[in-house]
């Protein structure tokens, strides 16, 4: 019998109206998905929260460890209502943003708008871009409480469509009321991972992981990149970096503001920069947006998808694709396999070895020693890690490989939050149950059982000298499997 095909690069899916239930949640597990993504811009706390308990009866069920990630709605910057819900808009139209204009009064000739800074945050000439840069105004004229624009490009423009600006700088708090408040409701979640939105300084994620921590809450805390301002500061962006768990090349916003053509390079910077600081990064947005309704990808979405997985992201993730498309099981099933046909290729499995980097810890020295022999032995078939806090594979999954990394762990709370590392595979495994000159053979017998190894392979093992001792990993081993 063959090793399970494994693949390394992992799906986050977003829950909505098209795939809330117990039913297609149960097929998006078996269609690939290793994390769901509850938008808390949509759907109350008590939806969110049945939603939860299914994904976790679901993920039992599977025998998978699988995550859970609440994305905060954060400050989106938003015109107000129209009279009749949209207006058409024509290139050389005068339209005007009113600070002073009511919550439904906007027409052909502006609307309202409830960000307070908009005044002092622009100037002649600038460009706004309103819903996601579908819609484009120039700044001919700023007045104390109003902007005067000309229509660069037309359309239909609806209520509530947010605004940016081209180059970035209309910027609020990352957390809002709002956001505190669903914080303060997580407790009934106990999420694995919470996502900031639209972060601008170190201090959002300081303030949040405090936040959490007043209700025992310790998920693993992702930065949303996606203002322009802060890929244009590399000083502001590191502090980001530094002080999240990971992050998310959230492609929508951060496009609108900084431009397609900009962004393709900054993908590819912002996913080494994640990995080179030991931080996992989800891609996201219009991954396969056609998907909504097409029952096939297009070849560009299979390409785009490829790419970001040679690029080395942890995870790629789905937004409306599986929220209210029309396929949320076809779609995972396609991402998944492009995934896999990209990992086939060399170049992502290509090492990219730290040759240079000094080892801050005998736990990273293991960590990277593991990778660098199992790259270079051809009979390896993988690497077991015994770990208590999930460091050392996480550790282990900053650098390429073709082979899985098999976490074993007692402690749901670490494997659940390894769901998001790229290959990296969370398995149960109590190795405070055996005599701890077994637990070497109960491992290997464990893997060979589960399908993961065959007996004539070898496996790397790596290990504490004390087992269940957090970051206490110090041994390496290469093992015969018989």
């Amino acid at each position: 019998m063959n090793p399970k095909v494994i693949r390394r690069t992992k799906i986050v899916a977003t829950v909505g109206p098209a795939s809330d239930s117990d039913d297609t949640i149960a097929k998006l597990i078996r269609a690939g998905v290793n994390v769901f993504r509850l938008n808390f811009s949509h759907g109350t706390t008590e939806q969110h929260t049945l939603v939860a308990s299914r994904i976790r009866k679901q993920a039992s069920i599977a025998g998978q460890y699988v995550g859970i990630m609440a994305d905060l709605q954060g400050p989106k910057i938003r015109i107000r209502s129209f009279r009749n819900d949209f207006i058409e808009l024509a290139a050389g139209d005068r339209f005007h943003l009113d600070l002073d204009l009511g919550a439904s009064e906007g027409d052909i000739r502006g609307v309202g708008l409830e960000y307070e800074p908009l005044c002092s945050s622009v100037v002649r000439g600038d460009i706004l871009l309103l819903d996601d840069g579908r819609i484009r105004l120039r700044v001919d004229n700023v007045e104390a409480r109003a902007v005067e624009c000309s229509v660069l490009i037309g359309g239909k423009l609806g209520s509530r469509k947010g605004i940016n600006r081209l180059g970035g700088g209309l910027a609020a708090p990352a957390l809002t009321a709002k956001d505190l408040t669903d914080i303060d409701s997580l407790s009934a979640i106990s999420p694995d991972f919470v996502a900031v939105s639209f972060v601008s300084t170190a201090e959002d994620i300081f303030q949040t992981r405090e936040r959490l921590l007043q209700h025992h809450l310790k998920p693993a805390i992702i930065a949303k990149i996606e203002r322009a301002e802060v890929v244009a500061d590399a000083g502001l962006l590191n502090s980001i970096v530094i002080a999240s768990d990971g992050v998310m090349v959230a492609r929508g916003d951060l496009g609108v503001e900084v431009g397609d053509a900009q962004l393709i390079g900054i993908q590819k910077e912002l996913i080494s920069l994640a990995r080179t600081m030991d931080r996992v990064v989800i891609t996201a947005t219009q991954m396969m947006e056609s998907m909504i309704s097409s029952s096939m990808p297009t070849r560009a979405e299979v390409f785009d998808v490829a790419n970001a997985v040679l690029d080395g992201t942890d995870a790629v993730m789905l937004s409306a694709e599986t929220a209210v498309g029309d396929y949320p099981v076809e779609v995972v099933e396609a991402m998944a396999d492009a995934a896999l046909g990209a990992e086939r290729h060399p170049v992502a499995r290509r090492s990219k070895s730290r040759h240079d980097a000094e080892f801050s810890s005998a736990q990273s020295a293991i960590a990277l020693s593991a990778i660098y022999a199992a790259n270079r032995y051809s009979n390896v078939r993988g690497i077991a890690c015994l770990t208590e806090s999930g460091a050392t594979p996480l550790l282990m999954s900053r650098l390429s490989s073709g082979l899985p990394i098999f976490a074993l762990s007692q402690r749901s709370e670490t494997l659940q939050k390894l769901s998001l590392c790229r290959g990296v595979v969370p398995l149960f495994f109590d190795a405070a149950a055996f005599e701890q000159d077994t637990v070497d053979g109960r491992a290997i017998e464990f893997l060979l059982d589960g399908g993961y190894l065959q007996k004539g392979d070898s496996i790397i093992l790596t290990k504490g000298a004390v087992i269940g001792t957090a970051g206490s990993t110090s041994i390496m081993q290469i093992l015969p499997v018989y």
